[in-house]
């Protein structure tokens, strides 16, 4: 065996020495309890102190439905849909919009490392009663190829991402 061979091998083991018991360590007490929730009713999203285009605002209403709908597991219901009044266990869902980049398109194609689109969205999901029930922070993005509202479409499938994680019509952990 050569010398370098040896001492590659020598810093392996080291390393794997050394992560072991940090890895044995680590307790793991499995996915987080899901909550009941048998549908969601997803409230305008609001973007009061943050200029939005309307296309922008239009875009993550409409992919936040139909991620939710495709993604989540749950019965999604626009504002003022009365349908979602008789729902058992339903989540309601406010947004704001509380950061907004708008990139360039042409900027991505040519360089594909400039012209980002980004938006930041707080999501607070919350009972009939009005009882909060989880919030998070959500950024959807554009960064290489794509329209600028491709972020709407990022955004929304995080968002269906962590319904489908807290909420479930079972409430099977």
């Amino acid at each position: 065996m050569s010398i370098a061979r040896l001492k590659t091998f020598a810093f392996v083991v080291v390393a794997l020495a050394m992560t072991g018991p940090t890895l044995q360590g680590q307790s793991t007490t499995g996915p987080a309890k899901k909550m009941k929730a048998a549908a969601i009713q997803v409230i305008m999203i609001e973007s009061s102190e943050i200029k939005l285009p309307a296309e922008f605002q239009v875009a993550l209403y409409e992919d936040l439905i139909a991620q939710l709908q495709n993604k989540s597991g749950l019965k999604a219901y626009r504002e003022g849909d009365r349908n979602a009044n008789g729902a058992a266990d339903l989540v309601v869902l406010h947004t704001t919009v509380t950061g907004f980049k708008e990139g360039s398109e042409r900027l991505r194609q040519v360089t594909t490392v400039a012209g980002a689109t980004s938006i930041i969205v707080h999501c607070s999901f919350t009972d009939a009663s009005g009882k909060t029930l989880l919030e998070q922070d959500i950024k959807g993005k554009v960064r290489f190829f794509g329209g600028n509202l491709r972020a709407t479409y990022d955004f929304a499938k995080k968002a269906a991402q962590l319904a489908h994680d807290h909420f479930s019509p079972s409430a099977a952990a």
